[in-house]
């Protein structure tokens, strides 16, 4: 059976576990996930003062991570969960304003119906997000639209190693250990921590991700396994013709 992606549950989902998200991600993956960031940040860097947004924000992490690299570039998360997006404001009470530089601005948005022109930001990223989008397609091809030409969309996402005996481990540890102690921090009625190794497993992954990216008119899409391959990192670029 599909994994149940709809709108109202995800909205529903992300809100109920909202107060403890951050401290199981750090939690559940080690901290690995800050190495994650710091790489997408790196890998995939920011070019002038053209904006840059990140969909499927959630509390902010990546969007902050590239304010951090970007320069003077103008940086915007969108997320259509309100509780998450109450997270990430409360984030910027902490950061200071240098030399000018615009803080963070999060807005409530659906990936599917970005409410922003076409060809506008120089990086359009997604961490641990598109996955939830209920059209993977229709959400990537959304990221296109308003990345502008020359610009690229980042991918970074969840994804199984490729070593059987590693992968076997990951998967066992992934359905049997990771939803207890997740549903122990982040009691919710919609099994988060259930949901989350069902559409991992469900999710494109490597190439066919790639040629998901490629098929909505980005070029030279690659992937950069990270970790063993428990994640992944994604990046294409938007042709200037």
């Amino acid at each position: 059976m599909a994994v149940d992606k709809s709108g109202e549950r995800v909205r529903r989902m992300f809100g109920e576990i909202s107060p403890k998200y951050d401290f199981c991600n750090h939690f559940l993956s080690g901290g690995v996930d800050y190495y994650w960031r710091w790489r997408t940040v790196r890998t995939v860097r920011a070019d002038g003062p053209a904006p840059i947004l990140d969909v499927c924000t959630g509390t902010g992490d990546l969007a902050l991570a590239y304010w951090k690299r970007s320069g003077d570039a103008r940086v915007v998360g969108a997320d259509f969960t309100h509780e998450m997006l109450a997270i990430a404001n409360t984030k910027l009470a902490g950061k200071r304003v240098k030399c000018g530089k615009q803080l963070p601005n999060f807005v409530e948005a659906d990936t599917l119906k970005l409410p922003f022109p076409s060809d506008a930001f120089q990086i359009v990223s997604v961490a641990f997000g598109l996955r939830n989008v209920s059209d993977t397609s229709g959400g990537l091809a959304e990221m296109a639209r308003v990345c502008r030409p020359g610009g690229h969309v980042v991918v970074l996402e969840f994804s199984l190693p490729s070593n059987r005996i590693l992968r076997g481990l990951y998967v066992w540890y992934f359905k049997h250990i990771l939803p207890r102690i997740g549903q122990l921090f982040a009691r919710n009625q919609e099994s988060a921590y259930n949901y989350l190794p069902d559409s991992v497993s469900e999710f494109p992954a490597g190439r066919e991700l790639a040629d998901m990216m490629e098929r909505q008119g980005l070029v030279d899409a690659r992937w950069k396994p990270l970790t063993f391959g428990i994640a992944t990192l994604y990046w294409a670029r938007k042709p200037t013709d």
